[in-house]
């Protein structure tokens, strides 16, 4: 079972990647365990904004991903 969703985000020409773990899912949006996508896709828009604010402030992950965490959405 995976523990992180991850949707990918184009910037310019770049595609980052942009993770969120199932705990956060679960916590701030009701995600069950069996299909959290789900709730990544009902929750798109706030997502998307958090995504969106965090490569804004380049708090790029050593491996040039995005992490949302819960302080985040």
């Amino acid at each position: 079972m995976t523990k992180v969703a991850t949707v990918a985000a184009n910037v310019g020409k770049r595609r980052i990647l942009c993770r969120i773990s199932l705990g956060i899912l679960r916590d701030k949006f009701g995600a069950s365990e069996q299909d959290p996508m789900r709730s990544v896709a009902e929750h798109r828009t706030a997502i998307q904004e958090a995504a969106r604010t965090l490569i804004e402030n380049e708090r790029y992950e050593a491996d040039g991903s995005i992490l949302i965490r819960a302080c985040d959405l």
